[in-house]
């Protein structure tokens, strides 16, 4: 983090580690909790690890960062050079992972603006690219956070779950709608809306579901330049094939990442995930 404004996120973003590197982005771990135990997550605890934890229905938590953390990490940026610092995080609705890294920042030495990106996923990872990308090109603390915002702004994300139980559990969805779901024995298709997931659709299968899931996918990206990624937990076959149909069906597609979501969004959403996060450029 040698660059005159250091970019910092979270551990969900889940941007591939060359990336990071390349773009000197620092991402803070949000931790996963097995059975009292608490997992950096990334490092301490893989996505593998964490489906098999839930098949067996052993408790699993999630926690933020604490705002030390946050302040250890503005504080080696600092260190390393940086006059600013811009600090992206998954959405304030999900997680308090905002509201420690905005604690942090008030005793920073230097000027620390926190973003709410009310993304998740590489949502949140195609806003702190473009951060980074635009203090590659020499650009300023402000302009930074205003790439990012507008990236954000842009940047569309809906996925399919084979069951509405762990977003319940987590308190990340109603109650009523998960119960309504299983009532009506119908496939939830989610998406991201001002930072809380909402039900988009229910279907009636899962491979209706998954069909729909990729025709909402193509039209939100229309003739646009946009950057697709593909998420899942523990359904690679899946993804990897919905990711090759995107890929025919989107034209002006200019990037298409398929990866595993992370331990922290996997404890919320369960195994057999799929979701699909479409970024203007």
């Amino acid at each position: 983090m040698s660059r005159h404004v250091a970019i910092v996120t979270d551990s969900t973003a889940y941007l591939p580690p060359q990336t990071m590197e390349r773009h000197a982005i620092t991402a803070v771990p949000l931790t996963v909790v097995v059975d009292g135990q608490a997992l950096e997550e990334g490092t301490e605890i893989s996505a593998r690890s964490l489906a098999q934890a839930l098949q067996k229905r052993r408790p699993v938590t999630t926690s933020r960062p604490s705002p030390e953390v946050f302040a250890a990490t503005y504080r080696a940026a600092a260190d390393a050079g940086a006059t600013g610092i811009v600090s992206l995080h998954l959405s304030a609705e999900f997680s308090g992972t905002y509201d420690a890294a905005v604690l942090a920042a008030k005793d920073a030495s230097v000027p620390v603006r926190v973003v709410d990106t009310r993304m998740v996923g590489m949502a949140l990872g195609f806003c702190a690219l473009t951060a980074a990308e635009a203090v590659d090109a020499g650009g300023s603390l402000d302009e930074a956070v205003a790439a990012a915002e507008k990236r954000a702004a842009g940047t569309a994300a809906y996925f399919y779950v084979d069951t509405l139980d762990y977003l319940r559990r987590g308190g990340r969805i109603g109650a009523a709608q998960a119960l309504l779901g299983s009532a009506l024995a119908v496939k939830p298709l989610l998406e991201l809306d001002g930072g809380r997931i909402e039900l988009r659709e229910k279907v009636r299968t899962a491979s209706k579901a998954i069909a729909r899931l990729e025709e909402i996918a193509v039209e939100r990206a229309a003739s646009e330049a946009v950057d697709v990624a593909v998420h899942h937990l523990s359904a690679p076959e899946r993804a990897g094939a919905l990711a090759e149909r995107l890929r025919e069906r989107i034209p002006a597609m200019a990037g298409l990442q398929v990866s595993e979501v992370g331990a922290v969004i996997g404890a919320h959403t369960g195994p057999g995930l799929l979701a699909v996060v479409v970024s203007p450029r």
